[in-house]
């Protein structure tokens, strides 16, 4: 065999061991999934009706459950609850389907880490009562729940509220045995909350107290609580049953936007009450930066005010005219403030100088500098200031004629060389090429001749 077969042997084996290492790294292994289930890639499957689990299967490794999106139990007798923690490492879980087992208890805190949860199947197990609290969390897009023994009660009246295609179908069954359609169930004292907020809107200067009152009915009596989007104003709560006060006191700026609300809930639902923050106060600029260069040059600010504050440039103290090469920007409104730039589209030695920024509205202003440079002055000799200047040097103009000088002397003695090769060229062809030789230097032509 030639040494070329066998590097084309070798090539071959090669391809081949790479081929089962990637295969190796794809493929699940068995003794990496449970003994009662089977696992292929993101799914896991456990339906054997002779051998039953009786908790949800766990991997060897927890990288390994964080990669399941699917799992799939169905016909377990033994298969009885899920528990607050079964789920917490399969935090990439999308579809979940629990069916045709002996499910009677799911905790409220199932599936707190399961945010990715859109398909839910619960069909066919033994729950009788499921709380709202489980799933509010959740942007579950199907929630099935049929075929279980749900009681008439208050705990499940929730789910005639549940945007589901099967909510009109689910039946309950009352304490004689008598099934009827949840959707129809009507129970006494068993109300959703209602919940009124006021004042509806805040409007107030900074600096000022405001107090927000939370009303909410229904029954069982519900619980209120306050959403305060983390206030950076002082704040006290008072009140108890079914009215709540909140006083805001010495409101700060910080606020401006928040959305604070008032919600209420008991075991058929949950409401809420909403009010934003509008607090007014005079503009702030937290941050001016040096000229940057990005495609255009810009200046960066910040800036924050309510109402909008107006923004306006001087430049060496005279007031800036905007116009299609220089004019202000605002990208982005975040946390409060007005994030831009002052653009100016290839700015010369004219443009630079200090650049003060001016915020103003109906209750107050600010105003900050900056110096900025974009290009030298021509010939300018007296550039020492760092702070105004870049460190490129110019060299003296004495330099540049010492320059012309040469370059000139260079030309002339070039130009002089090719005038000599000229002459010497066609003097020899000339007529008075020797004689002219001769005259020139007094010497008989009788003597040349000869």
């Amino acid at each position: 065999m030639s040494l070329l077969s066998r590097g084309f042997g070798m090539a071959g084996w090669g391809f081949r061991w790479v081929l089962v290492l990637v295969l190796l790294a794809l493929w699940r292994p068995g003794t990496a999934c449970p003994e009662l289930c089977t696992c292929t890639g993101v799914r896991i499957s456990c339906v054997d009706t002779e051998r039953s689990i009786m908790a949800f299967p766990m991997l060897q490794s927890e990288a390994e459950m964080e990669n399941i999106t699917d799992i799939y139990i169905a016909n377990q007798s033994s298969f009885t609850a899920i528990n607050e923690k079964d789920l917490n490492l399969y935090r990439n879980l999308r579809n979940l389907t629990v069916t045709n087992t002996r499910l009677t208890y799911i905790s409220r805190q199932a599936f707190e880490s399961n945010m990715k949860l859109q398909y839910l199947n619960l069909k066919e197990n033994n729950l009788s009562n499921l709380s709202w609290r489980t799933f509010h969390h959740l942007n579950i897009s199907s929630l099935l729940l049929a075929g279980n023994t749900l009681q008439c009660a208050c705990d499940n009246v929730w789910m005639k509220q549940w945007r589901g295609e099967e909510s009109e179908e689910l039946m309950c069954v009352e304490e004689g045995g008598k099934r009827r359609a949840l959707a129809m169930l009507t129970l006494p004292n068993c109300v959703l909350p209602t919940v009124t907020l006021k004042p509806t809107k805040v409007t107030m200067r900074k600096g000022l107290n405001v107090t927000l009152v939370c009303n909410t009915s229904g029954m069982p009596t519900p619980n209120l609580n306050w959403d305060t989007c983390k206030l950076n104003s002082a704040h006290q709560k008072e009140g108890s049953g079914q009215m709540s006060e909140l006083k805001l006191l010495n409101v700060s700026s910080l606020d401006n936007g928040c959305k604070i609300t008032c919600r209420s809930d008991n075991m058929v639902g949950e409401s809420e009450a909403s009010v934003h923050l509008d607090i007014l106060f005079a503009p702030v600029i937290s941050k001016l930066m040096d000229a940057i260069s990005d495609h255009h040059w810009c200046i960066p600010f910040s800036v924050a005010g309510n109402p909008k504050p107006k923004l306006s440039w001087l430049l060496n103290d005279q007031p800036v005219e905007e116009c299609s090469y220089i004019l202000t920007k605002i990208h982005d409104y975040s946390e409060g403030e007005y994030h831009g730039c002052l653009h100016l589209d290839s700015p010369t030695h004219i443009n630079n100088g200090k650049y003060t920024l001016m915020a103003s509205n109906e209750y107050g202003e600010d105003s900050m500098a900056i110096f900025a440079h974009f290009m030298h002055e021509p010939w300018n000799e007296s550039v020492t200031d760092p702070l105004y200047y870049d460190d490129t040097p110019l060299g003296p103009p004495e330099d540049k004629v010492a320059v012309y000088v040469v370059v000139g002397i260079a030309a002339i003695t070039f130009t002089g060389f090719i005038l000599m090769l000229v002459i010497l060229k066609f003097g020899r062809n000339s007529k008075f090429g020797i004689k002219g030789f001769v005259l020139f230097h007094n010497v008989p032509v009788e003597v040349v001749a000869r």
